[in-house]
């Protein structure tokens, strides 16, 4: 009997996450959410763009990940976009990363969230702050590779 090969495709990505941090580590979770935030996802209605990630004694909760209410439902005015979900993983997992937390600078960023089978899955970082001269030395290379190609495009 053949296993079922387990489609995947990315919703969403935090694109602001590349360039704000240095990667430690990687993670995959899942995630708790409602019926009607699990169709606004299937349309596309979310962003991860400032959501970070806080321990919170034996759970890991995710804040300020915006999921627009889903147009159908009637008191869709009422409902918190903004509200805490729950994320899923083991408990060494959690304490590990309490521990990790505790050091200067480290993070839990979303990176992604996407479709694995049926599930909504989230990968997370675990990231460490970059300094404001790092970000400007990797805004100085990438204008120096677009410079030298629009050069030798000129030459070829």
């Amino acid at each position: 009997m053949k296993k079922k090969k387990k489609i995947e495709w990315e919703i969403t990505k935090n694109k602001k996450a590349f360039f704000d941090y240095e990667i430690l580590k990687s993670y995959e979770w899942g995630i708790d959410l409602k019926w009607h935030e699990t169709k606004s996802i299937r349309h596309w209605h979310l962003n991860l763009k400032w959501s970070f990630l806080v321990i919170n004694w034996t759970w890991i909760y995710i804040k300020n990940m915006h999921i627009t209410a889903w147009k159908a439902l009637p008191n869709r005015w009422t409902i918190d976009t903004f509200r805490e979900r729950k994320v899923f993983l083991h408990k060494k997992d959690i304490e590990y990363l309490s521990w990790k937390m505790k050091e200067k600078w480290n993070t839990l960023v979303p990176l992604s969230m996407y479709f694995k089978g049926s599930l909504i899955k989230i990968q997370v970082w675990l990231v460490k702050w970059k300094k404001q001269f790092e970000k400007k030395q990797v805004l100085k290379e990438r204008s120096m590779k677009k410079e030298a190609s629009i050069a030798a495009s000129k030459y070829l």
